[in-house]
């Protein structure tokens, strides 16, 4: 008995050592022990030991790896009992699908065991991964939960990323029955380049076999896609080893999809398939036809041989694309297939034609399509109702499409008329590395030329860019014109440029949009119209936003020795909005503004100026301001003028101007010295020009003293519906003939008169005015006209003697004048000739025609007058309807 005790004492310590080492050097053995379990060419790694706590087992680090790619690595994890029930959790588990084609196949002649035996193995168990991830698929990682139990298992899966509207990117809910019913209550997962998720749900009834079909059979399974209201039933029917793949809408007749298809062994041959889409844009349809063979047991390596067309029509009519593949490999390691598409799509408006041999290499599940030579594709056709795209080519040999994006050349040409901005063509060429919008690298050179028929403009282009990420740069750029022509302006030969790189900064988890560069726009010469000019033209712009589509932008406008003008505005994507400020300047400064014809020389005053502007396609240029000029002064041809004060605010829409809109524009000269001095000229202008009844130009406010007298005008409105009169106020004839220097006779006093002025009337210029004397006036004839006057017989002696000198106290005329220049004057004077023995009273009526036009010829200022009044009466009068 003792010596069964003290056996014991000595075995006891001995079995709890060999169970603590055990214990202890468990990463070490117990993967060895698990290859008898394990797939041949697989293993388990732990990464430290198993803790016993008191909630359970801690499990270490694991890796399970087939050959040397490491198929499933976990960490977090801990194994529990509770409730009758195993409970795992995980914080991590990531899978690497690439691996799956490394784990060897199961041994020929074993007979696979049943759904049912397998859900009759697995234990009541619950499991949960905080973080499941399954490679090439991260970005759908999220949480896996499975439960199985007597009445079934159950599996859900939500991801960790959200879509744009806070949707999960992936959600999944199954359940799986004793009766080998698997129930999809939800399927959710948005696609790349997806604006809605793709659903799933409905109930299969999965076969007994895990590896077989039965003989016969019929599921079905309901799909609901987003923007389609009507749920879609698929429906895999068959019978021995044929059977019919069917998706159709809920309540329509005609199937979405058939596919009758035959299962051999070694193949699997799809013939005569159809399908159709009716919830394009268009309704498209076509046929399919597939063979599948020689696969092996994991499904690594299988040829595949097919064709598949589709029928467009559009506003070219009916068209035919087709994709033929094969006979090549596809495989979860490797592929090697052939791809060929041609034909041609029509659409509403456009047409594709495409020709594009390929070559779909890499694996199944990461592939990779390379663009052979000879690959191009075409477009053609309205892109709107007032443009069109006369061709859009693609040249894309070289090109290939992978997950991790496109690699290779990328060239565009684009051949574009719009009936408003006219003709483009443009040229893009450049070279991408693992590009997709907003990743990857792309670097490009552009250039291309057209025309601007707005502004009656040829224009080019060219530069070079970059697209890195999220940030698209253009590192250079030149375009020019060979003018713009606006109105009345014309700018000769501006050329754009860049001051800074443009930089745009798209919307990225990292950085937020943002837009910032710098232009320069230089111009020869800008022409005003009138013969004046600006000289070389400088414009600098800082723009600085979010976008291409709303941006501020600051700079200047320097001609010197005119400027620098400050400018600021914005661009909202449709419309363009600015301000400048022209700061006080020295008037002389504006000398090139004049038409040298006229002969003007700036000499002294100032300038400032505001303007603000808008422009849009539908609206044309909106701008309005003022200018004003503070005593001014010039040399005239024949003169000078000084103490010019001019006001003028302005509008300007769509090629009308609108002058005063709260003030009319007003003009003050101190004085105009030409053939007589004027002094305090004054003149307002208000309305609108080309003006018209419903929009009239009115000139008011006029008025001048000279001759020793005043002139005034009364309101002149165009179209001009009645007369504008032009008053005489005391004008002093003395100084009139003065100015005229008539040598026959010379008057003397004051004189009161009207004149109805007439700028549109077919006939008159002045028609019905009238002359009074203001006071005595006084009639002398030289004496060489006495003379001349006085040869012949005694009568005109003595009219000449009466006539020599004449005191005139009552004198009044009617004055009209016609359009051709003919001048009739009927005068009734009553005077005294003061005799050397009598005085006598004489009554003179007197009837005058003459033409002022060949008279005023005989003056300094004749010329000119006539001139203007000549090109006056020549043109219709300027109005619009």
């Amino acid at each position: 008995m003792r010596k069964g005790w003290k056996a014991l004492g000595i075995g006891l310590p001995g079995v709890v050592l060999a169970l603590g080492t055990g214990w202890l050097t468990l990463p070490g053995w117990l993967p060895t022990v698990a290859r008898f379990w394990l797939p041949e060419g697989t293993q388990l790694t732990l990464a430290g030991p198993l803790r016993l706590t008191r909630h359970g087992l801690q499990l270490p680090p694991m890796t399970f790896s087939a050959g040397a790619c490491r198929l499933a690595d976990s960490s977090r994890a801990r194994l529990e009992f509770r409730h009758r029930r195993w409970v795992l959790t995980a914080g991590r588990l990531t899978l690497d699908s690439a691996c799956l084609s490394r784990l060897p196949a199961g041994k020929p002649g074993g007979a696979p065991l049943s759904l049912a035996a397998w859900q009759q193995r697995l234990p009541g168990l619950d499991v949960t991964i905080n973080q499941f991830s399954l490679a090439p698929w991260q970005p759908y990682a999220g949480r896996l939960t499975f439960s199985s139990g007597a009445a079934g298992q159950q599996l859900h899966y939500l991801s960790a990323g959200r879509t744009a509207t806070g949707a999960p990117a992936l959600a999944l809910a199954a359940s799986l029955d004793r009766r080998q019913q698997l129930t999809l209550s939800q399927f959710a997962v948005t696609l790349a380049g997806m604006a809605e998720p793709l659903t799933l749900a409905g109930r299969v009834t999965l076969p007994a076999a895990a590896g077989s079909l039965p003989q016969q059979g019929d599921l079905q399974a309901h799909l609901t896609l987003a923007g389609i209201a009507a749920p879609l039933t698929v429906t895999l029917a068959w019978q021995g080893a044929q059977g019919t793949l069917v998706a159709g809408a809920k309540d329509d007749p005609e199937p979405l999809l058939r596919l009758p298809w035959q299962l051999s062994a070694t193949s699997l041959a799809i013939r005569d398939g159809r399908w159709r889409w009716p919830y394009a844009s268009q309704p498209l349809a076509g046929g399919l036809s597939l063979t599948l063979r020689d696969w092996d047991s994991h499904f690594t390596r299988a040829t595949l041989e097919g064709r598949a067309n589709m029928l467009t029509r559009g506003h070219n009519g009916r068209a035919n694309v087709v994709l033929s593949a094969g006979p090549g490999s596809i495989g979860l390691t490797e592929s090697d297939l052939h791809l060929q598409l041609t034909g041609q799509a029509n659409a509403e408006r456009l047409s594709f034609t495409a020709s594009l041999p390929a070559w779909l290499h890499g694996p199944l599940l990461s592939p990779a399509l390379t663009l052979r030579s000879g690959a191009l594709l075409r477009a053609w056709g309205n892109l709107a109702d007032q443009q069109r795209l006369e061709e859009a080519r693609w040249p894309l040999a070289g090109v290939t499409l992978s997950p991790a994006g496109i690699n290779g050349p990328l060239q565009a040409i684009v051949r574009l008329t719009d009936r408003y901005w006219g003709a483009v063509k443009l040229h893009l060429d450049g070279k991408a590395q693992d590009f997709w919008p907003d990743r990857g690298h792309w670097q490009y050179n552009f250039w291309g030329n057209g025309t601007l028929p707005p502004l009656q403009a040829r224009w080019d282009m060219t530069g070079k860019g970059r697209w890195d990420a999220a940030r698209l740069t253009v590192s250079t750029l030149s375009t020019g014109f060979n003018q713009l022509h606006y109105g009345l302006m014309t700018v000769d030969k501006p050329r754009l440029t860049l001051s800074e790189p443009l930089v745009w900064q798209r919307p990225s988890g990292a950085e937020p949009e943002a837009l910032k560069g710098g232009v320069t726009l230089a111009a020869e010469r800008i022409g005003l119209g009138n013969g004046g000019y600006l000289p070389p033209t400088l414009l600098a712009l800082q723009v600085k936003g979010t976008s291409p589509a709303a941006f501020l932008w600051r700079g200047s406008l320097a001609a010197p020795p005119i400027g620098p003008i400050a400018l600021r505005g914005r661009w909202d994507g449709e419309r363009l909005r600015g301000e400048g400020w022209w700061p006080d300047q020295p008037l002389t400064a504006f000398q090139p503004l004049l038409d040298p014809a006229l002969k003007i020389t700036l000499r002294d005053g100032r300038f400032r100026a505001q303007t603000a502007f808008s422009a849009a396609r539908e609206q044309g240029l909106v701008a309005g301001g003022h200018w004003v000029v503070q005593q001014g002064g010039a040399w005239l041809k024949d003169g000078e003028v000084s103490g010019v004060d001019f006001i003028l605010p302005y509008r300007l829409d769509n090629h009308r101007w609108q002058f005063g809109a709260q003030q009319p524009v007003s003009l003050r000269i101190g004085l105009l010295r030409n053939l007589v001095a004027m002094k305090n000229i004054t003149a307002d202008l208000q309305g609108n020009y080309p003006y018209s009844e419903h929009l009239p130009l009115t000139l008011s406010n006029v008025g001048v003293d000279m001759l020793g007298g005043h002139v005034s005008l009364s309101a002149l409105r165009l179209p001009q519906h009645q007369a504008a009169v032009l008053k005489l106020d005391q004008v002093d004839l003395s100084e009139v003939f003065t100015a005229l220097k008539p040598k026959q006779f010379a008057m003397s006093g004051k004189v009161d008169g009207e004149l109805p002025l007439w700028l549109d009337n077919p006939h008159w210029l002045v028609k019905g005015g009238w002359v009074r004397n203001h006071g005595l006036l006084t009639l002398r004839l030289a004496p060489e006209m006495a003379q001349a006057l006085a040869e012949g017989n005694l009568t005109n002696r003595l009219v000449v003697d009466w006539l020599r000198y004449l005191e005139i106290s009552r004198t009044s005329a009617e004055v009209s004048l016609d359009n051709l220049g003919g001048l009739t004057l009927a005068a009734k004077i009553d005077g005294v000739s003061p005799g050397e023995t009598q005085r006598r009273n004489i009554i003179l009526n007197y009837q005058h025609q003459e033409n002022v036009f060949q008279l005023w010829r005989s003056l300094r200022f004749g010329d000119n007058v006539q001139e203007w009044l000549s090109e006056r009466l020549s043109q219709p009068a300027r109005t619009q309807p």
